[in-house]
């Protein structure tokens, strides 16, 4: 910075000194500077590419996407051949979610410089984004072709395979991505959850527990760890785990809700409303959250909070087959036959092959005298796989005076 100014103060047009102490700046963090540099090198030469390009680079750093693609949209005016001015305003139009016009100007960038490994990459994240694995594969694929080396392609990759269900080639470039860096801690939490996927819990911890030992606040390593426990059996274990992400991320909800699931196992049952309701106030559209603290009331016998949560994941997602039968199965116990009847209805309609739903719906049919319905709902729900009870079959059979 020094000798870039020195420079200006013997030559105060020196559009280059002023671009360059501005990189300088860029790379201090010192956004406004650099910005200031960059547009006096603009003033004195209007045709530098070079300076709206590294000016709309430092408002994206700000996030002043407008100037920003203003600024490459100028560079490229000025150079129509300039690859970087098109990749860096895809990278931008991306952060503002505007993904038909980041792919574009990626495959702009690469028809300008076809070994540009970094554009390929890009391209391939948006198209991931956009659920079109396919093309997310071939352009990390082509990244990786280019750059060998190129860790977090295969990472990226593996992610997509990993969607896909094919985990032995995501297990795979995970493998690689921490080959090339064994310092990459996203490698190893993603290799962990592809072993878990599998029911391979020793690799998957060993993984985890590797990632955390790179990342010590890897609150996300944390989690999967826990897990994982879970799935284990291992419930000390995940609650450590979770508690230790929640210490890192406050705001982790899905860890106070894991956490609330594990303590509702353990019979721990104010501690798990106390973590569900936290994930809540963090997540208030959570529709599992409310389903879950509604079934810890009913145990409880707190039947009014629990319909009250149950209805509130009804609102949330008016497809949620389960919160329709718990709410049943609460009205049922509090003798709101009418209510429960109509709940399982519900929860049929969305789910026709909803066996629960359609037991206990015969047990209310059965309680209410309609025989007939009940010995209907029971069939279907032993033709769905149900266990149904002994005791109510012989009622039935004698209340419809031995018809089976």
């Amino acid at each position: 910075i020094s000798d870039y100014t020195k420079a200006i103060e013997i030559n105060p047009g020196y559009a280059a000194a002023y671009n360059n102490r501005g990189l300088v700046y860029w790379d201090k963090g010192q956004y406004d500077q650099a910005i200031s540099d960059f547009t006096k090198a603009i003033e004195i030469n209007p045709g530098d590419a070079a300076a709206y390009n590294n000016r709309g680079g430092t408002y994206g750093e700000r996030g002043q996407y407008d100037q920003a693609i203003s600024d490459f949209t100028k560079a490229i005016e000025i150079n129509p051949g300039d690859a970087e001015a098109y990749y860096n305003r895809g990278i931008t139009f991306g952060e503002r979610g505007q993904n038909d016009q980041a792919i574009s100007d990626y495959t702009k960038a690469i028809e300008i410089n076809p070994g540009d490994a970094k554009a390929y990459y890009n391209r391939g994240i948006t198209f991931g984004e956009r659920g079109q694995n396919d093309q997310a594969i071939s352009d990390y694929t082509k990244a990786i072709e280019i750059n060998p080396g190129y860790a977090a392609a295969y990472n990226n990759r593996g992610l997509v395979y990993w969607d896909k269900g094919q985990y032995d080639q995501a297990i795979s470039d995970f493998t690689k991505a921490i080959e090339i860096n064994p310092g990459d801690a996203a490698a190893y939490n993603n290799r962990g959850g592809t072993y878990g996927e599998r029911g391979q819990y020793d690799q998957a911890i060993s993984d985890f527990t590797k990632a955390t030992e790179i990342n010590p606040r890897d609150a996300k390593a944390y989690y999967n760890r826990g897990i994982t426990f879970r799935e284990r059996g291992q419930n000390d274990q995940a609650i450590s785990d979770y508690t230790k992400a929640i210490e890192i991320n406050p705001g982790y909800a899905e860890a106070y809700y894991n956490r609330g699931n594990t303590f509702g196992e353990r019979g721990q049952n104010d501690q798990a409303i106390s973590d569900y309701t936290k994930a809540i106030e963090i997540n208030p559209g959570d529709a599992a959250a409310y389903n879950n603290r509604g079934l810890v009331y009913g145990m409880k016998g707190q039947h009014d909070q629990a319909i009250s949560d149950f209805t509130k994941a009804t609102e949330i997602n008016p497809r949620d087959a389960k919160a329709y039968y718990n709410r049943g199965k609460t009205y049922g116990e509090r003798g709101q036959y009418d209510q429960a009847i109509s709940d399982y209805t519900k929860a049929i309609e969305i789910n026709p092959r909803y066996a629960g739903a359609y037991n206990l719906r015969g047990f209310i049919y059965y309680f209410k005298g309609e025989y007939e319905k009940s010995l209907k709902d029971v069939k279907k729900a032993q033709s769905l796989g149900c266990q149904i009870s002994p005791r109510l079959l012989e009622a039935l059979r004698k209340a419809l005076g031995g018809k089976k």
